[in-house]
């Protein structure tokens, strides 16, 4: 008993002088004569409280630039947030002191699914970030590049036109009204995704030629749509990172499970690519995956597998 009362003590003290630090912190940054904080923020959670349902975040923020100007500070949890609501403080922010914002906030999601910060756009601005960075407008998207990639993109509308015109022939043999119903939403979702897969990897995953069986596909098309949404997610580990080891929400279990379906999809197209070079029959003007290659050389970049970074890249 005793010392079930000394544990709940400790905790009681340390929780009053963390509340007695936060306190203290926020008074001295108000009298540095910083972007001002709006009222209302609460101890751990700071001001995601005001920032729930119904009312959109948006809305929320552009009250508070109304009362507080068009820089100002909120604090999500233990991290401190710079609002910007102006063109000119944008401009400062992006264009003269680009180099201050260009590292991106550590986060569960990109841990998991980024392949440990090893995608460019979510890594920590340094020499890897340089890069790779280096890597993708000069080698990866470059006019010559993309233009030596044109006809895959010509090939894939040319293929989605003529598989919607066949499906309209084979539907007006069967009756007489001369029209078919098709789901624009999934053919132009097929079509982005067979043009990218093909660029990055040479591969034609929806169709009437795709490589794939159709479940395959849709596996890979949903891992990749679980991907931009679990990115998007609030979690509260981003916010209070002590509560990382919390996974109420099950968000975390579903990055895992995501980032290893995508992972082995990445892999198994890298061995092909691999053993394509091994043979010989890579072709001249390669996806993004043999260019990778030849760039990389199974050389380690500053701490990163040259695999992990060829993955990372073309996702």
């Amino acid at each position: 008993m005793n010392s079930y009362h000394q544990y709940l003590a400790t905790i009681l003290c340390s929780s009053f002088a963390l509340l007695i630090f936060l306190s203290w912190k926020r008074k001295r940054s108000a009298e540095t004569g910083g972007a001002p904080e709006p009222a209302g923020a609460w101890p751990l959670i700071g001001h995601l409280q005001m920032l729930r349902p119904p009312q959109p975040p948006h809305i929320t923020l552009g009250s508070l630039a109304d009362k507080y100007g068009g820089t100002f500070t909120i604090r999500l949890g233990l991290r401190r947030a710079l609002v910007v609501n102006t063109w000119e403080a944008a401009k400062e922010c992006f264009t003269t002191n680009d180099k201050i914002f260009a590292t991106r906030p550590s986060s569960v999601g990109s841990k998991i699914m980024g392949y440990n910060y090893a995608i460019f756009a979510l890594a920590p601005y340094g020499p890897y970030w340089r890069k790779v960075r280096k890597i993708s407008i000069h080698e990866l998207l470059s006019n010559h590049r993309l233009e030596s990639l044109k006809h895959v993109r010509i090939s894939e509308v040319n293929t989605s036109m003529k598989e919607l015109y066949q499906l309209w022939a084979t539907s007006n043999k069967k009756n007489e009204k001369g029209s078919v119903l098709v789901d624009i939403q999934r053919w132009f979702g097929d079509l982005t995704l067979n043009m990218s897969i093909r660029m990055v990897a040479g591969k034609r995953y929806f169709g009437a030629s795709a490589e794939l069986d159709e479940n395959e596909a849709q596996r890979l098309q949903q891992a990749i749509k679980d991907l931009f949404y679990l990115f998007g997610i609030f979690m509260v580990s981003d916010a209070i990172p002590f509560l990382g080891w919390l996974d109420f929400s099950g968000h975390e279990k579903a990055m895992k499970r995501t980032a290893k379906e995508i992972d082995s999809t990445l892999g198994r197209w890298l061995e092909e690519h691999k053993q394509n070079k091994l043979d010989g029959s890579t072709k001249v003007d390669g996806d993004f995956m043999d260019v990778m290659l030849s760039v990389l050389e199974d050389e380690k970049l500053f701490g990163y597998e040259a695999d992990i970074v060829n993955k990372a890249t073309c996702l």
